[in-house]
């Protein structure tokens, strides 16, 4: 603007002509445009939003991870006192000791995950993946409400800030778990709590990436991503936990992988793939939402193993973090006051909230749940077989025709399914056998 306006008086001054004062602005318009463009796209980019989104964590991350730094170097907790501030601050960078008393209340942690027969761990299994199912497919139809709804009487407006929904989300599912763990008697929890903000920003950053994926990568590519997180698991869990898995479960894990891959593209229709192509940003990032993702349930699984919470303390100390994450975010946005006051323009609009983020804790309850007394990678399966779930109940719904490659794909899911139960059950009963054998031999001797 100050170039334009010092154009126009060199312009008078020299006396040049209406004319090519008109030209002359026009070019210098047009010359300015030329430098907002980048600035635009620039800003559109996918680096920088991940850029001005890590900044915004950012300032939570470093400043707990110098003041734990600082208080493990000065070994605070043997100088701590027996205040509050000393107890809090413990509590979240120490946690307590497994062998401490526990006059303070709590139960013995060896007590979470009791031995079950076979039938009693399928019916268990078959109770989290019907939850699983239901609260998440509710919560996508309602997600989808909320949406796309307009709310108002005269002047009807969207709600376009997803971020919001997410915050309300965390924050009732962590005061739900609060709550719960108040009136109810709970194992000691020993983790310290800051361990919880591992999964939750891996939680919030798996997100990310999957919504921004799909500015960059192409329908196929998306399916065999989603039907492929078994083995990014499988892999992140021999990196955090060590673990070593039976051959048999590769095998399934790459049977259900191509059997969904299979399926899920035998319903690409012209209306899902849009045009896009998969570049090298769109891998990129793809990478990332499946390590972060999977990253997610391995790290959550690790604390289940070692400090033997209870899924109601995993669900509040993971929440806790993500709402601390969600609401820096959204107040540095400048978002959080304008969805504040959509919600109180609009009683229909809080409704809907609220209910969805009654089924994302509920979804949330049995997330954690079927992670503490199955694994990630039962989890993960149970996941990815949902999306194919879904497709299915709406081919069955709708009267939509499944092809042949369709059926192929869902078979082989099945079997693979067999499969790994088949197996899993030989590899119990010959371990069955072999202690049996070895009580035999100690008695005898």
């Amino acid at each position: 603007m100050l170039l334009l306006v010092l154009l126009a008086s060199f312009s008078l001054v020299f006396g040049l002509e209406e004319a090519a004062i008109k030209e002359d602005v026009k070019e210098t318009a047009a010359v300015l445009s030329s430098f907002e463009q980048p600035s635009e796209l620039w800003t559109d980019f996918w680096l920088w939003g991940l850029l001005i989104n890590l900044a915004g964590y950012a300032t939570i991350i470093v400043p707990g991870y110098l003041i734990i730094r600082y208080l493990k170097k000065h070994k605070y907790d043997e100088k701590a006192g027996s205040g509050v501030i000393g107890k809090a601050l413990g509590l979240c960078v120490f946690g307590v000791e497994e062998n401490a008393s526990l006059e303070e209340g709590g139960t013995t942690a060896s007590s979470q995950k009791p031995e079950r027969s076979e039938s009693s761990q399928a019916l268990v299994l078959i109770f989290c993946f019907i939850g699983l199912q239901g609260s998440y497919l509710t919560w996508g139809i309602l997600q989808e409400k909320v949406m796309t709804t307009p709310y108002g009487g005269v002047h009807k407006e969207k709600f376009r800030d997803s971020q919001f929904l997410v915050f309300m989300n965390r924050i009732l599912a962590f005061f739900l778990a609060a709550v719960y763990i108040v009136v109810t008697r709970q194992p000691r929890h020993t983790a310290p709590l800051y361990k919880y903000s591992y999964c939750s920003f891996s939680n919030i950053m798996s997100s990310w990436c999957q919504y921004e994926a799909l500015k960059y990568v192409s329908f196929p590519t998306q399916v065999l991503a989603k039907a492929s997180k078994i083995i990014p698991v499988m892999l992140m869990g021999k990196i955090i936990s060590k673990k070593s898995y039976q051959y048999f479960e590769y095998i399934t894990a790459v049977m259900i992988s191509a059997g969904m891959s299979l399926f899920l593209l035998s319903k690409q229709v012209d209306k899902s793939a849009t045009g896009t192509v998969t570049t090298f940003s769109g891998f990129f990032i793809l990478v990332g939402y499946m390590a972060f993702d999977s990253f997610t349930s391995n790290w959550q699984a690790e604390l289940f193993d070692k400090h033997k919470m209870s899924s109601v303390q995993m669900m509040c100390g993971v929440n806790l973090f993500s709402c601390l994450f969600t609401a820096m975010s959204l107040w540095q946005q400048g978002s959080f006051l304008t969805s504040l006051l959509f919600a109180t323009y609009h009683a229909q609009f809080m409704i809907d909230v609220i209910l969805l983020s009654i089924c994302s804790a509920t979804g949330q309850m049995f997330i954690f749940y079927t992670i503490s007394q199955f694994g990630a990678v039962t989890f993960v399966i149970i996941m990815t077989i949902r999306q194919g779930l879904a497709i299915l109940l709406s081919c069955l719904i709708y009267g939509n025709v499944i092809t042949a490659i369709g059926v192929i794909g869902i078979v082989i899911v099945f079997a693979a399914i067999f499969l790994r139960i088949y197996c899993s059950h030989r590899i119990r009963q010959r371990k069955l056998a072999e202690n049996r054998k070895a009580v035999l031999t100690t008695s005898v001797a």
